[in-house]
């Protein structure tokens, strides 16, 4: 038997101390909007990036080239493995998710980096335990800025303007929204809207400012209405593979879970900001009339959306939680989050 070269026995010792500390586990980003869009540049890549460096390259990221299926879909690919990482809409997926509608209840707040920052404390505090994201593990949650109405045909200055309209909704509370406030709600992916607006199936969409510069929609919206306080809010989560999260070392953990959490709510709330004031310019650009709700049009929605809000309310007694005392709390905690 030939005995192993004093090469051979050195290269194998190195292999075996070098070995297991270069090991790295890659997670893939499935968006459902395009990678130019301003939240998977300013807000999933910039994560991704802090993923890697908190890691030590333990864990490296890639963004897949093309969404792995439907925007209503995601959450149960990255549950079943198609993807590691995406982030959802909890509206896309009716009747799943109950307790995240606390961050689509009607005048939170103009500003998303306090809106999504307070929710994320306030979710943490209150909800965790009622794991609502099963199968999947939750990094973090966000909301959008705030949600307004956006017409192509006519302007809308108060409640009755809104009757028989049609309107493309994302799901989740706006649609309750929406039928309270006399809409005839048209349920469609947001890659679509521009479609059926430009072809007169809707008249109008909620959506925010945000969406006229990710869909590219603002060339056919010939009227906004601006809603102090935010008519709603859509809600986010950040989640991944259940089982590729479990496969990580408690330190990589540790890692992802730092820049996950909070520091996602920011990122996500600094972008929609961000993108709302081009989204505005791109409005005015066009030749839109922008007007701000007034006051009594502020109060008519508020009478016609108090039943939505009450309906959740009832659904989160029944899970054993005080669902106004939730939205109060949302709402207060807002007001503390340095938005700067």
């Amino acid at each position: 038997m030939k005995l192993p070269t004093r090469l051979a026995v050195a290269a194998a010792i190195a292999v075996a101390l070098t070995g297991p500390a270069s090991a790295q586990t890659t997670l893939n980003i499935s968006s459902w909007i395009a990678p130019q869009a301003p939240f998977v540049q300013n807000v999933l890549l910039v994560w991704a990036k802090q993923v890697e460096e908190a890691t030590g390259g333990r864990v490296k990221t890639r963004l897949l080239p093309k969404a792995v299926t439907t925007a209503f879909q995601h959450y149960d690919a990255v549950k079943d493995g198609l993807a590691d990482v995406t982030w959802v809409v909890h509206g896309y997926t009716p009747g799943r998710f109950t307790l995240t509608k606390v961050a689509e209840m009607p005048f939170l707040g103009d500003h998303a980096v306090a809106t999504s920052v307070a929710y994320n404390r306030v979710y943490e505090r209150r909800f965790a335990k009622a794991n609502e994201h099963q199968g999947v593990k939750l990094l973090g949650l966000s909301t959008s800025g705030p949600g307004e109405l956006f017409m192509t045909r006519k302007p809308v200055a108060k409640l009755a303007d809104l009757a028989g309209m049609k309107f493309r909704t994302g799901g989740g509370v706006v649609n309750d929204i929406a039928s309270a406030l006399g809409v005839i709600g048209l349920m469609k992916p947001p890659t679509e809207v521009f479609e059926i607006l430009n072809s007169g199936v809707a008249d109008g969409v909620f959506f925010t400012r945000e969406a006229m510069l990710t869909f590219k929609v603002a060339p056919v919206i010939k009227h906004v209405t601006l809603i102090p306080g935010s008519l709603y809010n859509t809600s986010f989560a950040l989640i991944m593979n259940e089982a590729k999260w479990n496969g990580l070392p408690a330190a990589d953990q540790q890692a992802v879970a730092r820049v996950s959490g909070e520091n996602f709510a920011r990122l996500a709330g600094r972008s929609y900001e961000d993108s709302d004031q081009k989204g505005l310019a791109l409005l005015r650009a066009a030749g839109s009339s922008i007007i701000t709700a007034s006051p009594a049009f502020v109060k008519e929605i508020e009478k016609a959306t108090a039943p939505v809000v009450d309906a959740w309310v009832k659904e989160a007694a029944a899970k054993g939680y005080d669902g106004r005392a939730v939205i109060e709390e949302l709402r207060a905690e807002a007001k503390k989050v340095d938005v700067k």
